[in-house]
């Protein structure tokens, strides 16, 4: 019996490490991890990786049940596929299983909840979307022009010879952010 673990976050941004380090304590002897992915698609490159590797008897362990899935009825037909290969899934922060039925039907509760999470979120989101449209301001981050001193100080430290994960650390902005500032800084 082997134990997998899988993590996952939705930004490219952001860091597994906590996730990676909690599954390799819990004695994974492989953690699959996608960058950038959002938990509501079925299909995911290190997910689908992980999957095609299970055997009957092997265990999928994931640092928290919304970085299997944030969507109700995929996590259970993930889960419900798992449990029909012979696979079993333990959550680390919820501390769950589907060694038994009580595990199971916990796992199903929290899916509820996992979905009800981000819905709410999604409700948020378009409630303050609507708001801003209707004080007549633009809904989002505000846009960044050229002459904006960020944009204007990374171009310097680019021509100056520092690589963009440099630039991030002295500007405080992801490397992305910095890609998104040299390039409007040659516009």
């Amino acid at each position: 019996m082997a134990s997998l673990g899988y993590a996952r976050v939705s930004t490219k941004g952001q860091s597994p490490a906590l996730q990676v380090e909690a599954l390799e304590a819990a004695g994974c002897t492989r953690v699959y991890t996608d960058h950038g992915v959002s938990g509501t698609r079925a299909s995911r490159p290190q997910l689908d990786k992980l999957l095609d590797q299970l055997r009957a008897g092997d265990e999928v362990v994931v640092w928290k049940l919304d970085r299997l899935g944030r969507n109700t009825r995929n996590l259970l037909l993930l889960l419900s596929d798992l449990e029909s290969r012979g696979v079993h899934f333990r959550s680390l922060t919820e501390g769950v299983s589907t060694t038994g039925a009580m595990g199971t039907a916990m796992l199903t509760i929290m899916s509820a909840f996992t979905q009800l999470e981000r819905d709410q979120l999604s409700e948020r989101t378009r409630a303050g979307q609507a708001a801003a449209a209707s004080a007549g301001r633009p809904a989002g981050r505000p846009a960044v022009t050229a002459n904006t001193g960020r944009v204007i100080h990374a171009r310097q430290y680019k021509d100056a010879g520092l690589s963009p994960g440099e630039i991030a650390k002295l500007l405080g902005v992801s490397r992305a952010t910095v890609y998104r500032y040299l390039t409007l800084g040659e516009q």
